[in-house]
């Protein structure tokens, strides 16, 4: 494990730095977190994100011994010289506990700033998790990335279903109809078990290739990740009186906050119905049920720009809109 030293410029904070050898999990803390990572932030998660190496950088208080900050970053992974956090995930940056002040997140900042110049890195690139997830931290590092003058290649709306407020009175007319319709027509959500993970991984491919939509993930990824961790991974649905689905969903528990809905799917042929209204339904009640927070509902980015439409419907679901940032800056 190759480790950096830097003379920390503030009584009582330190950064550890490290580089784990390549094929490696990436370092953990030396003292413990003094919060729950978020999945993707976990190094188990980090392994299995395809990365050839990974530095870890964590800013430690020394006057209570723990860790109040983490950032992992990828070297080299979006072209030589060119580093990224994440690397194969929905998001990176820095996590970090209640209370940190600004000037400990610079320090922290400067440390990793400086290992990637010693490495070769030109720039850095950070995508940000949503404001929803932390909007404490969220705002800190956002004034810290700006007062080191990072730019925001991409700023996007995200939604979110709020799970301490009910459901369906927040719901647009017309998706309160849907959501009745569905219910009439006999329609029933239901939380599957994880072996039939290949036959939903199918359905849902199929669904989005009807609307020109690839998945992200292959189906060994997918099970990898239901297998290292099968309590943060979920399948919902919902099913036809027949039986048949009608929609189906991956769900991802990111923190003990927050489920994330992340591969939605319904048939075209089923848009008379839009089961999707009930199978979102399906999640906050799993959310409000369990001591979550929030139902994250995600981004809606083309290439061109917004979905107009999607970011619509979700809306119309009853969605809080919030804010999420990718950065960078050239070293």
């Amino acid at each position: 494990m190759k480790t950096d030293s830097f003379p920390p410029p503030l009584p009582g904070w330190a950064v550890y730095a490290a580089e784990a050898p390549p094929g490696q999990p990436p370092a953990g803390p030396r003292w413990p977190l003094a919060f729950a990572s978020f999945l993707y932030l976990e190094p188990a998660h980090q392994a299995l994100q395809g990365a050839s190496r990974v530095l870890s950088f964590y800013l430690e208080d020394e006057s209570v011994g723990l860790s109040v900050a983490q950032l992992f970053i990828v070297p080299d992974f979006l072209g030589p010289g060119r580093a990224s956090s994440p690397g194969r995930a929905p998001f990176g940056a820095v996590q970090l506990a209640a209370g940190v002040p600004l000037a400990a997140l610079h320090l922290l900042l400067t440390t990793a700033e400086a290992a990637l110049r010693q490495r070769g890195q030109r720039t850095l690139h950070i995508r940000g998790y949503p404001f929803c997830y932390d909007p404490a931290g969220a705002a800190l590092l956002a004034e810290a990335l700006r007062q080191r003058h990072y730019t925001v290649p991409l700023a996007e709306q995200n939604y979110y279903l709020d799970a301490t407020r009910d459901y369906e009175a927040h719901l647009h007319p017309s998706e309160r109809r849907r959501l009745r319709r569905c219910r009439q027509q006999g329609l029933v959500p239901e939380q599957e078990p994880p072996l039939i993970l290949p036959l939903a991984y199918d359905f849902i491919a199929a669904c989005r290739q009807e609307r020109g939509v690839a998945l992200s993930l292959p189906l060994t990824q997918v099970q990898e990740l239901f297998q290292v961790f099968p309590g943060q991974h979920l399948l919902f649905s919902v099913r036809k009186p027949g039986g048949d689905w009608a929609a189906l969903t991956i769900a991802i528990q990111v923190s003990s906050e927050v489920l994330y809905n992340f591969y939605p799917a319904s048939p075209r042929a089923e848009n008379h119905l839009s089961p999707v209204v009930l199978l979102n339904e399906s999640l906050h009640t799993y959310a409000r049920a369990s001591g979550l927070r929030v139902v994250d509902l995600g981004t809606s980015t083309l290439p061109t720009g917004p979905n107009e439409p999607l970011l619509r419907f979700k809306r119309h679901l009853g969605g809080v809109a919030g804010l999420r940032l990718s950065w960078e800056k050239v070293l």
